[in-house]
Formats: C-alpha cells, structure tokens, sequence
C-alpha cells in the first residue's frame, strides 16, 4: 500500500463520512475527538478500527503534526478475509483497538464523575447566592432554567462490567501474537467493541450535553447566569465591603471551573470576565449611572403614572385606591412576598390595573395623539418611573414608537392586536372555557342574561368584541407568560428584570429566526393536511398540505414564559394558530417557541382526531403517545432505568400527558435532531413518524443505528407517495394538462 503524508492540522475525517477503509498510521500523530471526549493516536495505531460495523465514522481525525499511514480498503463483511489475507495486520488492528476502546472508557469515567460534581457545586452555589441575599437584604433573582435542573439521570448508561471485561479479553488476546487466534474470532471481537464503543460515545454525548447545559447556567450570553447574580450582589455591595473577598472569590471559581469547559464560548466569556472587571472597578463610584446616556430623557416620563390616571378617565376613587396600592408596592422590600399582605396588595393591584387599561384603550380607539407614557403603559405594562427605574422609564419612552414588531408579518403588541380585533381584522380569541365570541353570546342568551336581539347586535359590536378579548385572554396569558404565577403584578417594576431590555426585547426578526430553526428540524410542524379537488383537469380527491404559521401576540410584561392560546381560529383547520410570549422575555425566546411548537402539535392532532385523539385503534400521534405513557410499565422495548426515568417525568409533569410530549419534543428538536440521542426508544418511534426531520437532518443521521429502521420505514412510504404523484404528474403532462399549483406545492413538500 502507498503510503500517504499529511501536514498538520489537517483534517482527515470528518463524523457522519462513509468509512470504506482502515488506516495504519507509520509516523506522526492524529487527533481524535467526539461530543465529550478525546483521544491521540500515534504509530501503529488505526484508524477507523472502531467504526468499522456501522460502515460511517462518529469520531472525527485531525493530524496533531506532519503524518503519514497507509490504506487497506475493508469493510465489516470483508474484515474475516482481509485478516486471513494480511495476518500481519491482526496484531496492530487488534493492539490499536483495545488501546482506543479504553481511551474511551477512561474518559467516560471521568465525565460520569465531572457531571456528578457539576451539578452539586451548582446546587451549592445556588444555596450561597440565597444567603448573601438574606444577609444584605437584596431580593433574590431567580432563574427559570433552575426549574427544570434534575441530577443527572442517564435513559441507557455504560454496563460496569465492562471496562474489566475488556481488559482481560486484551491480556488474552494480546498475550500472543493475535495472528494466531482464528480470523473469525478477531472479526467478531472487533464487530461487538466497536459495538461497545459506539454506545459509551453515546453516553459521553449524553454527559457532554449535560455538561453544557450545567456549563450555560454558569454563564450564558443572555446574563441569566450564576455569574451575573454574584457579580450583580458585588456591584450593590462594593469591592471594599463586608463580604466582597468572599463574593470575589466565588465569581473566580466560577472563571476557573468555566475555563475547563469545552462547550462555553470562548469569546464570550472573554467578554464577560473584561465586562465584570471594568464594572467592578466602578462599583464604588456614583458617576456611573449618572454618566448613563439613557436618563436623558428623565423629564419626559415624571408623573407617569397621574398623566396614565387622567387620560384613562377612570373615577376619582378608582384613581386614588391605584395610587395608594401603587405606593404601597413600591416601598415593600420583597415585592415577591408570599404572604397574605403581599398576595391581596398584588391582587388589589391587578384587579384595578385592568380596569385603567381597559378605560384607556376604549378611550385611545378615537384619538389620534396618544401621549407616549399611554402608549408604554398599554404596550409594556408600565405605570411608574419610580417602579420602573429611571433609567429602564427612558428606554421605553424611547422605544415606544419603534417597538420592532409587524402584523403583517403576524408578530404583534397586545395593542396591535386588540387594534386588529376592533377593525374586523382579527376575531376575539377563545376564552379560558374554550369558548369563542359567538358561543359566549349564544350561552349569554340561554342563560337569559341578554336577549336575542341584544346577541344579534353584539356578534358585529366591534368595542364588544375588545371587550371580550380584554376581559378573557389578556388578563388569563398575561400572568401565564410572566410565569411566576403566584408573585405575579401586572406592573412593569424593575425588580423583575434580570437581563438588559434591549436584549431581552422580541422583535419580529427573533421570531421569525426561530421558528426558521424549529422548521428545519421538523420541516411539517406548522403544515395542516386538507383535501383538494379539481374536476376540470380530472382530479377528484387529493391530500395537500398547507403551511400556516402562527401569529404571535406579546404581552405587556417581562416574563419567562410562553402560551399556545389556541390552535386555530373558529372552525377552520386552515387559520393560525395564537401564541403568546412576553415583550421583554428573559429566557432563551427560541427554547420556548420550541415548547409552543409541541404543544401546538399536540393540540392540533386532539382538534383533528376529535373524541378520539386518546384511541390508539386509531393511529396518531396522541393515542400512540398516550398508550405509551399509559403503559409503559408493560413495555418490553422499555428497560427499566426508562421506566425509572419516565416515572420520575411523570411525577415533574404533574402527571401532564400534554407536559410529557412537549418535554420529549424539545428534547427531538434540540437535540435529537442534533446526534445527541436524549429520547428512549418508543418516544423516539413516534416523533419520528409523526414529528420526521427535515431530508438532510435525516441524511446526516442516516449512519446513526439508532434512526436506521425507522428512516427505512419512512422512506419506503415517502417513496410510494412521491410515485404517486409522480404518476399523476405524467398523467396530467400526457393530456397537456398544466399542473395545479397546489399539487405542485404539495410535491414540493414531499421533497423535504
């Protein structure tokens, strides 16, 4: 064989490439790597060794210096024959592979050990950030990510046995020259390690993910990180005060433990750290806030809240028991309070809060000059510069008449959308018993609170239609998406800001960037099956399918959370649906239209199957994932650490089937359709027939054994369509026939 040379840096395979040969490395070294962990492989050393049954690579190789090997075309059919062939090569495939195959396991044991560190020295920190708040009096910031952190908990982990198993195997193996064992019994060694191999690279995956996710919480480019909430107690307090070295101390921790992560984003925690150092060196000084560019406007917005009041109209005694409520809030020290007082002045204040909006809304439909203040307290929630912060007060006033949202490109404030509804533009949504405009006069009626001519005339009343929307949706999604239920006040208050407005603020590019993302995993999400016929160019019944994005709606607050309100309007499946997200949102904005994306899929396969979503006679995404939770305890496909784990996701579901799905489904989108397998094996079944990748996430998962029988399924019944339509595209050219836009849409469609 001709030996081959390769500077260095040189990438010589990449995960994912057809592997269709060995190669036996004469001089120099290469790199190996995977998603958590690596390796280096020197003279003599193989490459490829441990791929060889599944026929592609999952490791990448890159020459650490200049290298050369040589070749040997081999497969796992052709592997007993080329070692009865070439002998001499048993002893460097068999030596290499032992050697590569405890690489791995050393490393998996050493990640198995991080995780389980990570997440304690994670739980511990989260404890200590609580004290120093206690201590000092600060109200402590919470992070929703925190919610959701369980320990480490693995669907498949790496039997025990089997690091010494191989070890022993080696010194039997390796004991004599291996060209004298029987090709078969090498061919069959090598075949099950890299068997072997290949599932503790999955579990080192699974652990790396982990890692990173433990490693985001840390720090993140948003600031919803444990480094933020140090660093934020450090600037109130100040380097030189009581606590500061401590305080100091932990936040350096912190830099060294992220340091060692592969998985943090080196430039921006160079960022981060230089941001810390120079805010720090300014902690002591009063200059900085006043040297704010952002209080320029201050004057603007003093007296918010009475210039709110007087345009609104409410009465005087509607007026002063908000301002008296609004004082009291803002002088409390834990605004988050849970005790009786807390709860019933944030009830007080909600209750009278929409009464003022709804005043002023219905006064602002017939005025042309809205003062600015009005407009930030209908689009933001705000009330008080006080409340607000002087500084947060002048962006919003600055904002107010640019906020980056477009109905036509369906992303709107609350109050483009209840603008939309009052000009016939849009009908009011469901209210919280599902019940649409016109059902909710029909039961007005039977119940005999209005009359027939009364509902005759409100079903085209375009203030009652504002109204209704006013009175059920908004209040119920506001406090949903705030996402704090229990402390939730639907004042804008500074206190509940925890990354900079200008970052946290959704604009109609954020959304559509993510549901561009969510679409090119699973590319039929938002695609609705009708029936299309065309007599005139023969054509009597065809499936299509439509795409209907949704409309977003955001709502006036700064929260963590979103809703999937309802998943289409009145009757027709051909409407969008309605979601909804905070304006100034402080979680990741993609991960969360990831969860309304499931539970839109969920809901919208319940509005189709009718009462038989739950029946698993007949297939659908809901009955199947609905008899696989029902009955998972049953389930011979399910090992018993996955019935363990979908216990224990039960449990943190609240018993939730919808809740269930949803989690699995992020889980499909965010990493699934990334390699990193997180589902079991009947979850996975399903999301897959229903939730199918997009073509080249199927093609880059393709060597993964784990989605090969499922993707030869839906290949065959993807083809049998494509024939299908294929046939009835020939048909239709043979008679000179033009082909219907809509069937070419629908082929279209089967290309993805």
């Amino acid at each position: 064989m001709a030996v081959k040379e390769f500077p260095a840096g040189t990438q010589l395979i990449q995960s994912g490439q057809n592997l269709t040969a060995l190669h036996v490395i004469a001089k120099g070294s290469v790199h190996a790597s995977y998603p958590g962990g690596e390796f280096y492989l020197g003279k003599g050393d193989v490459v490829g060794v441990c791929e060889l049954f599944y026929g592609s690579y999952f490791i990448s190789y890159q020459t650490e210096e200049a290298t050369s090997f040589a070749s040997y075309p081999c497969s796992a059919t052709q592997l007993s024959a080329f070692i009865r062939s070439n002998p001499e090569m048993a002893n460097f495939i068999v030596t290499s592979l032992f050697r590569q195959l405890h690489e791995i396991l050393d490393q998996y044991e050493l990640s198995h050990f991080d995780c389980s560190n990570f997440y304690h020295y994670l739980m511990s920190s989260y404890e200590d950030y609580k004290s120093f708040c206690t201590k000092h009096g600060f109200a402590a910031r919470e992070l929703p990510a925190m919610e959701t952190l369980t320990q480490l908990v693995l669907e498949e982990d790496v039997d025990r046995w089997l690091d010494g198993y191989y070890t022993q195997l080696r010194a039997m193996v390796t004991g004599k020259s291996a060209k004298n064992h029987d090709p078969d019994f090498l061919t069959g060694l090598i075949l099950k390690a890299d068997q072997d191999i290949f599932q503790v690279i999955s579990v080192c995956r699974v652990l790396h993910d982990y890692k990173a996710e433990i490693t985001n919480l840390l720090m993140n480019e948003n600031h919803l990180d444990f480094f933020d909430l140090y660093a934020g107690i450090l600037y109130k307090l100040g380097p030189n005060a009581d606590d500061s070295t401590t305080l100091i101390a932990a936040l350096s921790t912190m830099m060294i433990q992220l340091e060692s992560q592969p998985s943090i984003d080196k430039d921006m925690y160079r960022q981060r750290v230089a941001e810390y150092r120079e805010k720090l060196s300014k902690a002591g000084s009063a200059a900085e806030k006043s040297s704010s560019s952002k209080t320029d406007e201050a004057p603007d917005v003093t007296g918010s809240m009475n210039t709110i009041l007087v345009y609104s109209g409410v009465s005087g005694e509607t007026a002063s028991a908000f301002r008296a409520a609004v004082d009291k809030f803002a002088k409390m020290s834990d605004k988050n309070g849970s005790d009786d007082a807390a709860r019933k002045l944030r009830l007080t204040i909600t209750k009278l809060f929409y009464q003022i909006y709804e005043a002023a809304f219905i006064k602002s439909l017939k005025d042309n000059d809205i003062p600015k203040v009005v407009k930030m307290f209908f689009n933001f929630g705000y009330v008080d510069e006080n409340l607000a912060g002087l500084e947060n007060a002048s962006y919003l006033y600055s904002l107010v008449d640019r906020i980056p949202t477009d109905p036509k490109r369906k992303v709107y404030t609350v109050y483009e959308w209840l603008k939309a509804i009052y000009n016939g533009e849009k009908v009011p949504s469901r209210n919280e018993f599902d019940s649409d405009y016109i059902a909710y006069l029909h039961e007005q009626k039977v119940t005999g609170k209005i009359t027939a001519a009364e509902e005759a005339a409100m079903q085209n009343d375009r203030e009652k239609m504002v109204l209704f929307e006013l009175n059920n949706m908004f209040p119920t999604v506001n406090k949903i998406t705030f996402g704090r239920i229990v402390n939730f006040c639907p004042i804008f208050s500074e206190h509940n800001i925890l990354k900079d407005l200008d970052v946290s603020l959704v604009s109609v590019e954020k959304v559509e960037e993510a549901f561009k993302m969510i679409r090119s995993f699973d590319f039929s999400a938002y695609y609705r099956e009708i029936i299309y016929t065309n007599p005139d160019v023969g054509i009597g019944k065809e499936s299509v399918s439509v795409e209907v994005l949704p409309d977003l709606i955001l709502m006036p607050n700064v929260g963590i959370r979103g809703v999937a309100w309802q998943e289409i309007e009145g009757r027709k499946r051909t409407t969008p649906a309605r979601m909804m997200v905070s304006i100034f949102q402080m979680e990741d904005l993609t991960n969360i239209l990831v969860r309304l994306t499931g539970d839109f899929r969920w809901e919208m396969c319940k509005r189709v199957q009718g009462a038989r979503w739950n029946d698993v006679s007949e297939a659908s995404l809901t009955s199947e994932y609905f008899d696989y939770i029902q009955f998972y305890k049953k389930n011979r496909d399910l090992s018993a650490d996955a019935k363990d784990k979908i216990k224990l996701s039960m449990q943190k579901a609240k018993n939730s089937f919808k809740e269930m799905f949803i989690r699995d489904y992020e889980a499909w989108v965010l990493y699934e359709g990334a390699g990193s397998p997180r589902l079991n094996k009947v979850s996975r079944t399903i999301l897959f027939t229903y939730c199918p990748f997009a073509k080249d996430i199927r093609n880059r998962l393709k060597a993964n054994p784990l989605y090969k029988e499922m993707m030869d399924r839906y290949d065959i019944k993807l083809s049998q369509k494509i024939h299908h339509y294929n046939n009835l595209f020939q048909k239709l050219n043979n008679t000179g026939t033009p082909i219907p836009e809509e069937l070419q849409n629908q082929r279209a469609f089967l290309d993805m």
